[in-house]
């Protein structure tokens, strides 16, 4: 008979159970939560109120009994929307929403969608230390008057990162307010905190009613991730910040005199679409200026994708919106967050690190890296034997990637155990192995994580190492009989070099939304960042971690994003009539393409160089930013006409329309045409066409009278045309267009990549290129 070995029935579980959960929902009387967008400008005269006209469709669609009890139709609406969203969340089931979407006045339907958290060096790594009195970033343009509104789980506010010393009067625009709770009281906001509120309505609709017990229904932050974003976004400087010694220095945000203003809307149990939504809403109301998104669902349709169109009436209403790529890299075309009107950002390497090495019975030393410090130490003087659960076969075993349950305490007690990276959390291996005994763990990268090494504040001595040396040191426990290692720890490490690199974990294109809309847009730091952390959780984020720290170091593009939203606070601050778009040209055509030795940047998953679909317009650069010569500017109807591109219905652009009326002039004859700061010709599946033409349109922020010379890389596949080749400029603000033809020479199988430069002496401003030529049918 056949059996499942004990140790897979975890594992099976694991899988299936949430799975079920979800199956066993869907029931089309299970009432689930909507977004309904709504038509503003159709509501009839004889209601009062935008919010009464809404009710009264949703009523007008309940099912009979529920009409006639009339006991719970004001329990349907959960949040009522008026900014950059118009509508209402309501709590329907499938009958009842297919009749709403039918009534008039009703623009679209979204069910609730649940999205996910992307989860001190970098200011002097991005040239941002206000130590140098010259600074273009002097206090004298600090920003105290720019808002960040950070969308995550809340923010622990007694960290000193949130300072408010020497920090002038909260700005009279400012419409924000902090909203009490457990933990969380009026005097927790500052100068610094400016707001801070609290949206579950849609988190409780799915999962029932918080336990005020086990979660701060608060402000206050018990998962540390907000507290990280938004001290990294505009934490104040805390001299002598560290993480169990590790990192030691000063820890700033971005802008470090800008405001910050909390919008949880992330709980235990994730984040969900109808929460961010209301969320993004009351910021925009509030007065943020920039508003910082850590978090991500899949990838759905413009007119599909809730977070996008509130991000769409945010930049109407002059927001700057960042969101991160999210963390399922190295796999091609995983982004989210894909829409033009969002900055998406994806994560690279800082040069700094925490080396650790394991040093083998053959003598054999192997370079990894840690942040493990506690009481349990190895003596680098004795060899511990070591143990591999696995086999050498390819296959998944739930032993070799230390799952809970599959250690068995007999065979690794005092032992070094070797755990692969892949299912559950790397510090989790950890805690698994010291429940069995281990004295001490290696964690090895499989094909997945390639070469790329993330440093983690473990329970028990561990070290990292990558792919390569993972499978010798794997292959060394399982042919020798006594095999034995040790580990050491080196504390932390500068000037690392190649630095930046991509990291693994970065999401990447292409853009299968849209090809001709290259992303990622820029990436940032976001590998080993130490910022602030709650006073709730130790560093390892287990509930088994009794440890206590101020900061913490984190990796994911939750961290990268940020860094750009400070970033942006401060050419706000720099430049307040810049336009979300003018900002983001500004990074891009900026941002560089060359690590520190003066190479092409490179993929830590392939430790080959990296592409445009990997590292976007390249590396943030924020001193060159402030100063970008000439930008792509693009309104809030260029990006409607690049919507009516995209072979959507009238009704499906009605969604994205409505706040101004838009209709499409069809002005674009390419979604290539948007006037993007990124290039991406696509040539389509018919080989008959070998010419495609995109235009931009550049304004001159620089000196009045300036002349730009282009510059073009080659490639093998087109030749290209870039007219006129010279734009001479003779006033500020002055706008000049030009044209760019591909010309087929060779069709290549896969993309090309390459960059279109402007340059007058004093700048350059660059556009990544990427040529795509699609495959014809056969």
């Amino acid at each position: 008979m056949f059996e499942i070995p004990v140790k897979w029935l975890v594992f099976i579980l694991t899988i299936y159970l949430p799975f079920n959960i979800v199956v066993s929902m869907n029931n089309p009387l299970t009432r689930k939560t909507y977004i309904v967008q709504m038509d503003r400008s159709a509501k009839p005269e004889y209601f009062t109120s935008h919010l009464e006209w809404y009710s009264s469709k949703v009523q007008s669609v309940l099912s009979k009994p529920e009409i006639e009890g009339n006991a719970d139709e004001e329990d349907r609406i959960i949040y009522s929307y008026e900014t950059a969203f118009h509508g209402v969340a309501a709590k329907l089931n499938e009958e009842e929403a297919e009749r709403l979407e039918q009534a008039d006045g009703v623009v679209a339907i979204f069910p609730e969608t649940k999205y996910q958290l992307h989860t001190t060096r970098s200011p002097m790594f991005l040239g941002l230390e206000p130590e140098d009195t010259t600074s273009v970033w002097s206090e004298k343009l600090a920003g105290h008057d720019v808002i960040v509104g950070v969308l995550d789980t809340g923010i622990w506010p007694e960290s000193e990162s949130f300072n408010d010393t020497g920090m002038t009067p909260v700005p009279t625009h400012w419409k924000g307010m902090c909203e009490t709770g457990r933990g969380f009281q009026k005097h927790h906001c500052n100068k610094k905190i400016v707001g801070a509120r609290v949206f579950y309505r849609g988190y409780e609709a799915v999962t029932g009613k918080i336990n005020g017990q086990n979660e701060y229904k608060s402000p206050r932050d018990q998962d540390g991730h907000g507290t990280h974003t938004a001290a990294t976004v505009a934490g104040s400087p805390v001299r002598g910040a560290n993480l169990l010694g590790y990192a030691h220095g000063t820890a700033r945000g971005m802008a470090p005199g800008a405001r910050i203003a909390v919008y949880k809307v992330c709980w235990a149990g994730g984040c969900f679409s109808s929460d961010i939504l209301s969320a993004v809403d009351r910021a925009v109301a509030d007065g943020v200026n920039v508003l910082s998104i850590s978090l991500g669902g899949g990838v759905s349709s413009y007119y599909r994708d809730s977070l996008s169109i509130a991000a769409f009436g945010s930049m109407e209403m002059g927001v700057f919106v960042s969101c991160s790529a999210g963390n399922a890299g190295p796999e091609p075309a995983s982004l989210t967050n894909v829409s033009p009107w969002i900055t998406t950002v994806g994560a690279s390497t800082m040069d700094r690190d925490f080396p650790a090495t394991a040093r083998l019975g053959t003598g054999r030393t192997i370079s990894g890296v840690s942040l493990y410090k506690g009481r349990r130490t190895l003596s680098t003087r004795k060899q511990y034997p070591l143990v591999y659960m696995g086999g050498n076969s390819s296959s998944l075993d739930p032993s070799s990637l230390c799952l809970e349950g599959t250690l068995n305490p007999r065979v690794v007690a005092g032992k070094i155990v070797i755990c692969e990276r892949g299912i559950s959390p790397r510090v989790q291996k950890g805690q698994v192995a010291k429940q069995a005994g281990a004295v001490g763990m290696i964690l090895a990268n499989t094909a997945a994580n390639g070469e790329e090494l993330v440093a983690d504040c473990h329970l028990l001595p561990a070290v990292a190492v990558g792919e390569r040396e993972g499978k010798l040191i794997k292959s060394y426990a399982l042919t020798s009989r006594n095999a034995t290692a040790t580990l050491a720890f080196r504390g932390t490490s500068l000037g690392i070099r190649p630095s930046p690199v991509v990291a693994a974990f970065s999401s990447r294109g292409p853009n299968l939304l849209t090809l001709e809309i290259l992303k990622p847009d820029i990436v940032a730091p976001g590998v080993n960042i130490l910022a602030a952390w709650t006073g709730d959780l130790g560093p390892s984020s287990l509930p088994t971690d009794h440890r206590r720290v101020k900061f913490n170091i984190l990796s994911g593009t939750s961290m990268s994003c940020p860094h750009v939203s400070g970033i942006a606070a401060l050419l706000k601050a720099r430049h307040p009539e810049w336009s979300p778009a003018t900002i983001k040209s500004a990074l891009m055509t900026t941002a560089y393409v060359h690590d520190n030795t003066h190479h092409p940047l490179k993929d830590a998953s392939a430790a080959t160089p990296s592409t445009p679909f990997d590292h976007g317009a390249g590396h943030i650069n924020p001193m060159k930013a402030q100063d970008p010569g000439l930008i792509y500017d693009l309104k809030p109807q260029d990006y409607f006409d690049f919507l009516c591109t995209q072979k959507l219905t009238p009704t499906q652009l009605k969604v994205f329309g409505k706040y101004a009326n838009r209709s499409c002039r069809h002005s674009l004859a390419n979604p290539g045409d948007l006037n993007y700061p990124s290039i991406s010709a696509v040539f389509p599946d018919d080989t008959s066409i070998k010419v495609l033409t995109l235009h931009r349109t550049v304004t001159n922020v620089g000196l009045p009278s300036s002349t730009y010379h282009v510059v073009v890389s080659p490639f093998k596949g087109a030749t290209v045309k870039v007219e006129p080749e010279i734009l001479n400029f003779t006033r500020k603000n002055q706008k000049l267009s030009y044209k760019i033809i591909f010309t087929t020479k060779n069709r290549q199988t896969m993309p090309e990549f390459g960059g279109l430069v402007w340059k007058d002496g004093a700048h350059k401003v660059r556009s990544p290129i990427a040529i795509t030529w699609l495959t014809p049918v056969t």
